[in-house]
């Protein structure tokens, strides 16, 4: 199965830096929720219908790699696609890519859907493959 890229720009806020003014590295794990949030949104899968069906995102797993410094007011391409689904577990890939080219941070999630009644993984449902970007 293969998955399409979701892009957007953000521009880095001064809320997000720490006292040698670059961003803390707590605060790039805000800034790719918030864009893991913003691409299933985008989708048709935001809160709103993981309320409705009591099925969600969980993360299992982060790795992240810090290449470049990133200051405030820098403005950056964040990119999402998950390169693989086995099963019940899937990888997904984030970039934050600066304005020259340059990838700033690189970042693995380990992420499954999680029914909230049964407080279990369950298989991927269509509606959610679709919100990732699954290509038919």
């Amino acid at each position: 199965m293969e998955f399409k890229k979701f892009e957007h720009q953000v521009i880095i806020r001064e809320t997000l830096l720490d006292i040698y003014g670059h961003v803390n590295n707590a605060a790039y794990f805000q800034l790719l929720e918030e864009s893991r949030w913003d691409f299933i949104t985008q989708q048709g899968y935001g809160l709103d219908k993981i309320n409705q069906l009591k099925i969600g995102p969980v993360l299992l797993e982060t790795k992240a790699k810090f290449l470049k410094e990133l200051k405030g007011r820098e403005q950056v391409t964040i990119s999402m696609q998950v390169l693989e689904y086995r099963g019940k577990i899937s990888r997904i890939q984030q970039l934050i890519t600066k304005a020259d080219g340059q990838v700033a941070t690189e970042a693995e999630f380990t992420v499954a859907l999680f029914d909230l009644r049964q407080r279990k993984l369950v298989e991927p449902t269509p509606e959610w493959l679709d919100a990732i970007g699954a290509k038919s």
